[in-house]
């Protein structure tokens, strides 16, 4: 069994770790959660990335990368370290390297840290399928020991730090032939490194394990953690997803991301990757450490530190749970089926059957605009008719409405029933015995509706287990909060509980205000980090059969949301997905700008992933599950790849989005907007 990758992950209690200087700031131990960023000017412009950096600086970056792609931009970082002095800054710089062992001897005298990637270092990848035997491995190890020593010994000398920096798109030849394209292959390309500077007593480390899928990057956050503790190992952590693009889905993916690693107490440094201007960055940043000092400052201790799960934390797999047939072919729930999603509103069946009329008549003409099930908050029997006419009404187009029953009193149900939209109920607070969830259960059979039931993650009776297991219709389980712990805990509780009595019932993760896990801010852009982390940390852990988000305002916009939650956790694909790195010195071309093109002329492309990388330092790689990329390759010049094989080069930038289509049309995914 792998040792634990944290404290607990039912309490938000942090990762103890060894401090590391960089320049004035440290990392680790008990220090904040550091903000980083990086330049997007042309190193060599030691104007305008001085600039750059005291820009963020004075925003609220605290160490500032720039890349070194050559030993001219290496020498360059030591003017622009002065520029920057001189104008009584001091935060802390980076060096960026790939390829280029002399760039990092040469930047390591102008900077205060130098972040080298071990997938590209002191190995070329060619995508060459290779057995090694372990000789031959051994013999490459000691090739690496004389590549990186010269390197460590200038940093131990000079007391520079270093960021050891794996990116799932650039592993080398060698760690794909032995452990493969995985997050064991990530973790074990870091400690390789590791172990040659610690053989010459040098630990000013921190790591990183970046990938622009959220899922990859968690799981080899976890691993390399557990990997650490088990050589006695306390290495301070970057968190980062990488390529993670623009807008609202760049946001998701880093909070999900980065937020599900704060919560369960890792991570010492971050950085919000996104193809916009770096200043954009900061403020998501900052609000995802404010929520790391919340969470391990108000971690409440419960019995549960080391309850067993059956979730394997190091391996996605999805939670088992029984195929549920809810009376209508468009919906079935069960772990071979996607997570299903539902929309909240509070109006009355009148009211709520006028908002949804256009977005069902959208339905019947697009696929892509689905509405799977309608949670309709019912305030009193006197609107049960207008319920029954809503269903009657909705056939074809919401195939599920679950009724938030707010009556005081259970004494019936309606019966009421059409033949194409099945109801679910469900009380408004959890069951106080058996004996009232007993009755709820046979009303519910009576009437000829589906249950739901709220559950706290407690220990679940075995008079409940009972029930449950033996309920003519199989309920939905969702979460009941408790203040003894935060949503995320709760609902990992209550699967572990639902395992250990072997009751494989779906589960519906709920996103409302008293789910929140930062509830002092109330502006959007919070409660979207705060869905984030909840609902993606879930999904990431493979649990999680239905979703709603319920707080952001419009049906629409809520329904919106969490097809973008899904997206964003890779649990379920219902638009183009886009990798976009998030520019810097040696972008090609203006990525933001170009970001856009490609959007607006394949985003219609249901189920495709297209990458936009401004270089080639991690775009072969990093597409490995792409359809389609668009790298830069020299100025002005673009190459196209279909997966990780470059099928077009040098293409004029002009005309590189036509081309772009041109290729998609050729391997057949091509469909008219």
């Amino acid at each position: 069994m792998a040792t634990p990758y944290c404290p607990s992950r039912f309490q938000s209690i942090r990762r103890e770790s060894r401090m590391v200087g960089v320049g004035s700031v440290v990392v680790g131990g008990n220090h904040p959660v550091r903000i980083q960023s990086m330049t997007t000017t042309d190193t060599l412009d030691v104007e305008a990335t001085a600039r750059q950096t005291i820009e963020l600086a004075e925003a609220g970056c605290e160490i500032v990368r720039i890349t070194a792609p050559n030993v001219r931009a290496a020498q360059a970082l030591g003017h622009i370290a002065s520029e920057i002095r001189k104008a009584k800054i001091d935060v802390p710089l980076v060096a960026d390297i790939h390829f280029m062992p002399n760039a990092a001897m040469e930047a390591a005298k102008h900077v205060e840290k130098v972040r080298i990637n071990p997938g590209n270092y002191a190995d070329r990848k060619k995508f060459q399928v290779r057995e090694y035997t372990d000789i031959q491995y051994e013999e490459e190890l000691d090739r690496l020991h004389k590549e990186f020593s010269p390197l460590v010994l200038r940093c131990k000398q000079l007391g520079r730090s270093m960021r050891i920096g794996t990116n799932h798109g650039s592993l080398s030849d060698r760690i794909l032939n032995r452990f493969g394209d995985t997050p064991r292959g990530m973790a074990e390309s870091a400690l390789e490194f590791i172990r040659i500077a610690e053989s010459l007593s040098y630990q000013d480390i921190i790591l990183s394990m970046k990938s622009s899928n959220p899922k990859i990057m968690i799981e080899a956050y976890r691993l390399v953690v557990s990997l650490m503790n088990e050589e006695k190992m306390n290495y301070p952590l970057h968190l980062g997803v990488t390529e993670a693009g623009d807008g609202e889905d760049a946001r998701i993916k880093s909070a999900i991301g980065i937020g599900s690693l704060l919560l369960d107490g890792l991570g010492d440094t971050i950085r919000v990757s996104l193809t916009e201007d770096p200043l954009a960055e900061i403020p998501v940043a900052k609000d995802l450490a404010l929520r790391a000092k919340h969470w391990w400052s108000n971690s409440l201790p419960t019995k549960h530190i080391h309850l067993k799960e059956s979730v394997d934390p190091f391996s996605f797999t999805r939670r088992l749970c029984s195929n549920l047939k809810l009376g209508h072919p468009h919906l079935q729930i069960g772990d071979k089926h996607p997570p299903s999603v539902f929309v909240s509103t509070h109006f009355s069946p009148q009211d709520t059957a006028e908002i949804i009329k256009e977005i069902a008549q959208v339905q019947t003409r697009s696929r892509d605009a689905p509405i799977e099930g309608l949670i309709l908050h019912i305030r009193n029997s006197c609107e049960f008719p207008a319920l029954q006419t809503l269903a009657n009404s909705l056939i074809g187009a919401i195939p599920l409405i679950i009724v938030e029953d707010q009556r005081k009193t259970d004494d019936e149900l309606p019966r009421f029933q059409s033949e194409g939209v099945p109801i679910a109920w469900h009380p408004s607070s959890s069951f106080e015995d058996e004996a009232s969830l007993a009755r709820f259960l046979a009303l519910c059979d009576q009437a000829g509706h589906y249950p739901v039931v709220s559950l706290t993650g407690e220990m679940i009776s075995d008079a409940t287990v009972s029930l449950l297991s033996y309920s003519p219709k199989p309920p939905i389980i969702t979460l009941s909060p408790c203040k003894k712990y935060h949503a995320v805990a709760g609902y990992r509780l209550l699967a572990a509980s639902l395992a250990r009595n072997e009751l494989s019932l779906p589960i519906w993760i709920r996103n409302r205000e008293k789910d929140r896990l930062f509830p002092k801010s109330d502006i959007f852009s919070a409660r979207l980090l705060d869905s984030s982390v909840l609902s993606g940390t879930l999904l990431c852990d493979g649990l999680g059969d239905l979703i709603s988000v319920e707080n952001l305002g419009s049906l629409d916009r809520n329904r919106g949301f969490a097809y973008n939650l899904l997206q964003g956790a890779r649990a379920r694909i219902s638009k183009t997905e886009f990798v976009a790195c998030p520019s810097c010195g040696r972008t090609l071309f203006d990525l933001q700008s170009t970001t856009q093109k490609v959007k607006e002329a394949t985003g219609h492309l249901k189920g495709s992933t297209i990458a936009v990388m401004g270089c080639i330092v991690n775009g072969p790689g990093e597409m490995a599950d792409a359809d389609f990329g668009y790298v830069g390759s020299g100025p002005g010049k673009i190459d196209l790849y279909v997966g990780k094989n470059r099928v077009k080069s040098s293409i004029p930038e002009n005309d590189a989005v036509d081309r772009l289509i041109d290729l998609i049309q050729e391997e057949g995914k091509w469909i008219d907007p």
